[in-house]
């Protein structure tokens, strides 16, 4: 069983801000912290993972920043776990993701379960920021996961590399250069799929693009993302982690394009993601093209955000 298997489930504790504390606002807009001469590198910012604890200045700020996140799940008689395991259950209800309006500025935060429900999403309640990785080796092919069976949304699915959520937290947080999505990528790439980030520099990440799109996955969860799509040229070490991902496998483009005709047929049981689907429908392959040539930089533009449906 992993370590992970074994962590239980714990309420958020409400913590209030002592006089001392500045107001949020002060933190606003998000900068990296200046760092005095004895400091670790910036680099080293992407390590740090923020509490809850009350010994820790910046959860106490950002716990209280939006008043009105509802960060508490509904009570344990309601069953909001039920069909969860151990792993599941401790992402959805502790991973707090971050709240944003259509034009991808913050206003807030909530955890996962609430962020996932399709009934939230329809109220218009649960807008939040995500990622897309999409990683290719030296010989330009594109790996691909599908997601384990104990997914709460999309089980099964083939998707691509790595898709997630930056948290609500200060190292995820930072706008500049998409820097705290990067942060959270390369934090989910070894979670998801044990890759080290030594082989997944933060700095070698590249943003495309941005996309809006929402989709039901059961009649309970679902999808409502400003998803940053990433991509990545590295030869990397792969050791999936089996509470969340079940296969893996690289694909070149003409391999690529039989996986979507027979998830078109119907065939083998194969789905794929709908974000993954609206990516490769719109953007893909001739970012992949890109991708063989070295000009990646040529496909980039951050400035418009892509309603897709």
């Amino acid at each position: 069983m992993s370590l992970t298997s074994r962590i239980l489930f714990t309420p958020p504790t409400t913590i209030k801000l002592s006089p001392s504390i500045p107001p949020p606002s002060a933190f606003c807009p998000l900068k990296t912290p200046s760092l005095s001469s004895n400091s670790p590198h910036p680099s080293l910012l992407r390590f740090t993972h923020i509490t809850k604890s009350p010994s820790s200045l910046f959860a106490r700020v950002f716990s209280s920043f939006n008043p009105t996140a509802t960060t508490t799940p509904p009570t344990m008689g309601d069953a909001p776990d039920a069909g969860m395991d151990a792993v599941q259950r401790r992402l959805m209800f502790e991973d707090e993701c971050i709240l944003v309006d259509e034009n991808d500025r913050v206003v807030g935060h909530d955890s996962k379960y609430n962020c996932h429900l399709w009934e939230n999403i329809l109220k218009g309640n649960a807008l939040h920021r995500a990622f897309s990785v999409f990683l290719f080796n030296s010989k330009h092919e594109l790996l691909l996961q599908q997601r384990s069976a104990t997914k709460v949304t999309f089980p099964l699915v083939w998707t691509n590399t790595c898709c997630s959520h930056p948290l609500y937290r200060e190292s995820e947080l930072i706008h500049e250069d998409a820097l705290g999505v990067r942060n959270a990528a390369q934090r989910k790439l070894f979670d998801e799929l044990g890759i080290p980030a030594e082989d997944v520099p933060v700095d070698q990440f590249s943003p495309l693009g941005r996309i809006l799109y929402k989709a039901p996955s059961d009649g309970k969860w679902g999808e409502h993302e400003l998803d940053y799509l990433l991509f990545i040229v590295r030869d990397v070490s792969v050791n999936p982690n089996p509470d969340e991902v079940a296969d893996i496998k690289y694909v070149n483009q003409d391999e690529l394009k039989e996986l979507l005709r027979k998830a078109d047929a119907g065939e083998e049981g194969l789905k794929l993601s709908p974000w993954f689907r609206l990516v490769v429908d719109n953007f893909l392959f001739k970012w992949w093209d890109h991708v063989e040539k070295g000009t990646l930089e040529e496909a980039a533009d951050m400035k418009a955000i892509h309603k897709l449906t």
